[in-house]
């Protein structure tokens, strides 16, 4: 069987760097196609700047889709030790946080980005950028890519490493989804994911900016789901944060199956209930003057203070002196369990990720490989798996491309 020459790859995100890098040697081109004008778009922007490369701990618990234990050959091969070596060995060290998160000790994205780029490069990956690929063939055994009315050399196998819609501005789109239909693949139906929530009600734009450490209980159909511990942040079209994007995976594709969707906030999650009543109760009948807004302002942003107030039905004005128990177990009982309805997700242009993907029981997970056209590969996102807010997306982007930059060489 003859040598494999030419390889191309489409999409230089996390995933296609990597899978690039492994794949390319001496007597093997690698040609690695990214439609934006400089690759590693989307690593540049993950993580507020810093990006979670990695997390210490994963495994198929972590992430989602109709067939999750997909990951577990690619996190096997390719782990945190792993990565964590590769990483080290192209000079980018890690900075590894108590709950297992790591970040480059840079604590900057672009670290990461500059130092796979240039790795890359170094190694003899060939750029093309500002290269949109519109559509694939293939004629016997080789393939050829199509891009502006030109069509390329032709190649021996062909990697894609696209990722989803997600983040538009960032070059997200649906055309891997394209390129993988027209070689008969199925398509898992997408959402957002990661992604902040809308909510229909009439307080909480009116408490907009007002942010929360706080809980998120997520309740599909009536049924109480998960629960989330984190920051909560009011918005203008509903609520963000990070218990909001934690749990935003299991409400998009809720939403996107015409799910009823709610969740309750709990806006004081260090005090249970009966502690909490006897405090705000001890608290009205040593400031009898007060007006319970006040009081509660002291608990709470003063605008969610306000709106909880007028939702219970208590005046804000009214004399703590004049709040009695009932009174107090009704206010607890809105801080405890403030109920939303979500009517729908921020959308894929405010969305880290996508959830659903080329349908993974069409692609072999010890090669990527895909089962229904020989040479056809798959990495990353494109795929349908989405993992939890903490390093797992990227970590099963990189796991992914080592796996797939493999087979290709």
């Amino acid at each position: 069987m003859s040598e494999i020459k030419k390889i191309a790859i489409i999409g230089a995100g996390a995933s296609g760097l990597m899978a690039a890098i492994i794949a390319v040697k001496e007597g093997t081109e690698v040609h690695l196609y990214e439609q934006n004008t400089k690759a590693a778009k989307k690593i540049l922007a993950s993580g507020n700047g810093r990006c979670n490369i990695t997390n210490t701990h994963t495994s198929s618990q972590d992430y989602f889709g109709n067939n999750p234990s997909f990951v577990d050959y690619s996190l096997e091969t390719f782990g945190f030790s792993q990565i964590q070596k590769f990483c080290k060995n192209m000079g980018l060290l890690f900075n590894v946080l108590d709950d297992g998160r790591a970040y480059p000790l840079s604590n900057e994205a672009r670290s990461v980005a500059l130092s796979f780029e240039s790795f890359a490069l170094s190694k003899g990956v060939r750029f093309f950028t500002d290269s949109r690929i519109n559509r694939i063939e293939k004629k016997g055994r080789k393939f050829t890519l199509f891009h502006e009315n030109l069509s390329s050399e032709a190649y021996d196998k062909v990697l894609i490493s696209t990722g989803s819609e997600a983040a538009p501005q960032l070059g997200g789109s649906t055309s891997g989804y394209t390129l993988a239909l027209s070689f008969g693949h199925s398509l898992i139906p997408t959402y957002p994911s990661l992604v902040q929530l809308h909510l229909n009600s009439k307080v909480h734009d009116k408490m907009a900016g007002s942010k929360i450490d706080g809980a998120a209980t997520l309740y599909i159909n009536g049924k109480k789901e998960q629960s989330i511990h984190g920051d909560l942040l009011f918005t203008k079209y509903g609520i963000s944060g990070f218990a909001i994007l934690d749990i935003s995976q299991q409400a998009s594709q809720s939403i996107l199956n015409y799910q009823s969707v709610d969740i309750g906030l709990d806006l004081l999650p260090k005090f249970d209930r009966q502690a909490l009543s006897s405090l705000l109760l001890s608290m009205c009948q040593n400031l009898p003057h007060f007006e319970i807004e006040t009081i509660l302002s002291g608990m709470l942003p003063i605008k969610v203070a306000h709106y909880l107030l007028e939702e219970t039905k208590i005046n804000p004005n009214t004399l703590a002196s004049h709040i009695h128990t009932k009174m107090t177990k009704q206010i607890v009982s809105k801080i405890k369990d403030w109920r939303f309805e979500v009517c729908e997700t921020h959308g894929f242009k405010h969305a880290e990720v996508s959830g659903g993907g080329i349908n993974t029981d069409e692609v072999n997970e010890k090669t990527m490989e895909s089962k229904l056209c020989e040479g056809l590969y798959f990495a990353g996102e494109i795929l349908d798996i989405v993992g939890r807010r903490g390093g797992f997306n990227f970590a099963f982007a990189f796991a992914s491309g080592f796996i797939a930059g493999k087979e290709l060489s």
